[in-house]
């Protein structure tokens, strides 16, 4: 069985849900979850700088990343385990501004998201997990940020029952100490 690559829009603009190239036998399965070529005959433009994966554990939040300078559009696709993703349009001028998109991304190859420049991008680990980044621009650790993962203003809805609770979030000290959405508003103004 082939399926072919899916770009479907999502209601924030250039935030997409794809469905990579795979292709089952009785070996198993290929997955082609980037083609340049594929993306730009459908209009999307990203072109890799740098790829990286995380490993994480059951309950791990990375919390709601961006950087300010050089912003990182990303493709993000789960290989393994499970994860309850989030893209937070953080552009002023946006009709979705302060509005988030949620993605249950699993290991069976079958959605990955490209999230856009002046989104922030997160997620909760449902399942140990591994998760892809295929980004356009490289990482600039000196303009690396984020907002709080369960900011009030935001009110993501997180599935934190699938984890044993809040209590059971793990953090970074590094996004235990990022800003608020107001923080964000007041020093930035938005993207």
């Amino acid at each position: 069985m082939i399926q072919k690559f899916e770009f479907k829009p999502t209601i924030i603009e250039g935030l997409l849900e794809i469905t990579p190239f795979k292709a089952d036998d009785v070996r198993g399965s290929f997955i082609k979850d980037y083609s340049k070529e594929v993306f730009e005959a459908n209009g999307v433009d990203h072109n890799l700088a740098e790829v990286f994966y995380t490993v994480s554990h059951k309950g791990v939040v990375r919390a709601l990343h961006f950087q300010r300078e050089f912003q990182q559009p990303k493709l993000v696709r789960c290989i393994s385990g499970c994860v309850y993703d989030v893209v937070v349009d953080l552009r002023k001028d946006s009709p979705t501004f302060k509005k988030f998109v949620s993605f249950m991304l699993k290991g069976d190859g079958k959605t990955e998201i490209l999230v856009p420049a002046g989104c922030a991008h997160g997620y909760l680990v449902l399942e140990p997990s591994i998760v892809s980044y295929k980004c356009s621009e490289k990482f600039h650790g000196e303009f690396d940020d984020g907002i709080l993962w369960d900011d009030p203003d935001l009110q993501i809805p997180w599935p934190l029952e699938k984890v044993g609770g809040k209590e059971n979030v793990i953090l970074s000290d590094k996004d235990k100490k990022l800003q608020t959405f107001q923080e964000f508003m007041s020093v930035y103004g938005g993207f």
